[in-house]
């Protein structure tokens, strides 16, 4: 294994001054309302260096005030835009209240932002959890409940719209909890809410890059996405027409010759810049045994393809430590983990990684755009952006609607809760109890329930076994033995497993009882769901409800990230959430089979807005009319 590097090399400061249109604190009040006379405005909270709120300047917003604790991206912010950037910190109620007394008597259309999502995302959760694991850091990270001070200001505010971006891990990582309470909070204040993925290369982002968006507006329109780009905008489209480096590292400042053969993607990223002139295009030194090793690269490469002599990582967890982009493909997705290394972005023909200005144009930041502080801070600043040109997308999605545009149709939402609650109260009085929380569903009867889970539902031959549990609070051997006897053959090996707990204190607390009884995952959720947890339970039987009620394929789908939004839409959020999760469970089992016959007329939705069943409906009926014109000329 090699063992020499490269000597440290830190860049120069880099100090921008403010934008030369940007009021004194004096003006802003006055600067807002002359503002406000002709156009839209914006406010970005946990804005960073300003990716979103160029997307919603391009998309017709003027942004007048954002919000960021960090502060080079403030910096960076208040040089590249007219308005206000602050330095709070919005989890403090004081700065929250600074913040609303200085946006006092005006109109503010629409409150953008990103709550920080590192806590959320893959990398960040496992790097905490490593520094929990050694006692460097509190397992309670406030940046996760930044969104209610988010959400707070956005109902304090409220303006006529909303856009919330962050990974879509914020919703897999506690089953969109945070994300249903956001949605419910937002409805019950009277707005219309979507919540989707986005895929950033749609709209013309040089890069593989999902995001999760949610929206808001409370004029009665609906939300119109613009469509497709044509093309996809490739690796060399982005960054082909930059000056080549050779075996140097760049400079803040170098030559730039425009090409005959400029891209379209290029030529709009040159727009507004200087003349004659590239900023930022400089990168790191690369150790030569890395050299020597993206010689050997090509975009298929894998670190584990790699000579012994070139790893400086084990290839069995690093595996993909090294990627070398192609030009006619797009980038992996850009992280702010880019300041700390750039072995995941390769240049596609010369042996280094990418620059702060290849990074800046692969998230659709023009050249004109600067980025303060050292080559770390910006590449620090653009891996945490939202690229610009997926946030003019999800803006207009929300755009002002047009006159005498047509509201838009959703599902009555509380007609459909109260439908789902009906049904998880009709079986619990049923003999499908065993299907949903309720009173005889203790911790003991919902562990054996969790035992039995199928992919159909509990039938009534293991009814007498789990009747045997109930009332009890503590397991014995003589009431287990009476409740195998009871059991069915094809069930008894299953319950067996209840003898973990007899003669057991039975613990109160649901991970501790997970734990005690060794339940595995599926399991463990339908357990918590049993026993009143709010937990989704994502299986394609439930998913497919959710789907078919939303008049989509998402449970078709082998990433499942639209499927499980589907279903947290139908869940939605407080105490009845797990009753209706249970009820929408029980419907994938039963009626709505993943054949091609579900039974609608059964089906509790089917009246209520489910897209599926009113597709079947009418498809039926024009049949039944075919039939009937036959009939009439035989």
């Amino acid at each position: 294994m090699a063992t020499y590097g490269v000597q440290l090399e830190r860049s120069d400061l880099l100090r921008l001054p403010p934008h030369e249109g940007s009021p004194s604190d004096e003006e802003f009040a006055d600067w807002c309302h002359a503002t406000a006379r002709g156009q839209r405005l914006a406010v970005d909270l946990f804005s960073g260096a300003g990716g979103l709120s160029l997307g919603l300047e391009q998309a017709g917003w003027t942004v007048v005030v954002a919000v960021d604790h960090d502060q080079r991206a403030i910096e960076t912010h208040r040089a590249n835009f007219r308005g206000r950037a602050l330095q709070l910190d919005l989890a403090d109620p004081d700065a929250r209240d600074s913040l609303m007394a200085s946006l006092a008597g005006l109109e503010i259309d629409l409150v953008a932002g990103g709550p920080p999502c590192q806590p959320y995302s893959r990398a960040g959760s496992s790097k905490i959890r490593s520094l929990v694991d050694q006692g460097a850091r509190d397992r309670f990270d406030p940046r996760r409940e930044l969104w209610r001070a988010y959400l707070a200001l956005v109902l304090e505010l409220r303006p006529r719209a909303v856009l919330m971006e962050n990974v879509p891990d914020m919703g897999l990582a506690d089953d969109f909890q945070t994300v249903r309470r956001i949605v419910g909070d937002l409805e019950q204040s009277g707005y219309r809410t979507q919540v989707r993925i986005m895929e950033t290369w749609r709209y013309r982002v040089p890069q593989h890059r999902r995001r999760l968006i949610v929206l808001a507006r409370r004029d009665g329109a609906g939300f119109t996405w613009p469509e497709d780009a044509e093309a996809q905008v490739t690796i060399y489209d982005a960054i082909a027409d930059l000056p080549r480096l050779g075996e140097g590292t760049g400079s803040r400042e170098l030559p730039y010759a425009e090409g005959a053969n400029l891209s379209e993607f290029a030529r709009e990223m040159r727009r507004g810049a200087t003349e004659g002139s590239v900023h930022d295009h400089f990168t790191r030194p690369v150790r030569e045994d890395d050299r020597q090793a993206f010689a050997l690269m090509d975009s298929d490469t894998l670190y584990k393809d790699l000579p012994d002599e070139f790893k400086r990582y084990r290839d069995d967890s690093f595996d993909d430590k090294y990627n070398r982009l192609g030009w006619d493909e797009q980038s992996r997705t850009i992280t702010a983990h880019i300041a700390k290394d750039g072995y995941w972005y390769i240049h596609p023909e010369e042996l280094r990684t990418l620059t702060v200005r290849e990074a800046a144009r692969i998230q659709t930041f023009p050249d004109w755009f600067r980025f303060a502080g050292y080559r770390s801070d910006a590449f620090k600043q653009i891996g945490n952006a939202v690229p610009p040109l997926a946030g003019a997308a999800a803006a207009r999605a929300v755009a002002p609607s047009e006159p005498g545009q047509t509201p838009a149709v959703e599902p009555g939402w509380s007609d459909v809760y109260q439908r789902l609650e009906k049904l998880a109260s009709d079986l619990g009085a049923s003999d499908c109890w065993t299907a949903v929380p309720g009173t005889a569903m203790t911790p003991l009867v919902a562990a054996a329930c969790a035992l039995l889970s199928r992919p159909q539902p509990i039938g009534p031959d293991d009814l007498p076994a789990l009747q045997a549990l109930c009332g009890c609070d503590r397991l014995d051997e003589k009431t287990l033995d009476a409740c195998l006897h009871l059991a069915p053959h094809n069930s008894r090996r299953r319950l067996e497993r209840l003898r973990r707990l007899v003669d057991e204190d039975l613990p109160d607390d649901a991970a501790a009882f997970v734990k005690l009884l060794g339940l595995r995952p599926a399991e463990a959720k339908i357990f918590r769901l049993l026993r009143g947890y709010d937990v989704l339970i994502t299986g394609a039987t439930a998913v497919r409800v959710a789907a078919r009620f939303r008049g989509n394929e998402s449970y078709e789908q082998k990433l499942l990230t639209d499927g499980r939004i589907d279903l947290a839409r139908l869940v939605g959020t407080g105490e009845q959430a797990p009753a209706r999760m249970a009820a929408i469970r029980h419907l994938g089992m039963t009626v709505c089979d993943p054949g091609g016959s579900p039974n609608c007329a059964a089906c509790p939705l089917a009246g209520a807005g489910c897209v599926y069943a009113e597709e079947l409906a009418a498809r039926l009926e024009a049949e039944r009319e075919a039939a009937m014109r036959v009939g009439l000329f035989a």
